[in-house]
């Protein structure tokens, strides 16, 4: 449980690491992503960013297992 709970702190982490520069390639502002401004604060919720970055890293991850 500690192993998964700490792979997943990495991952956002990390993930928020390069944020900004996943923002520049475009990503976080694909048509299923969604932006908002509730109480005072911009949200967002990158659903198709996310679909296609697990989708990229799931091939990659095939391609390398074989």
């Amino acid at each position: 449980m500690i192993r998964w709970f700490a792979v997943v702190f990495f991952a956002l982490v990390l993930l928020s690491a390069l944020a900004p520069w996943l923002h520049r390639l475009g990503f976080g502002r694909l048509p299923g992503d969604l932006r908002f401004r509730l109480f005072g604060r911009d949200w967002a919720i990158p659903l198709a960013s996310t679909i296609l970055l697990s989708l990229a890293l799931s091939v990659l991850v095939r391609l390398l297992s074989r």
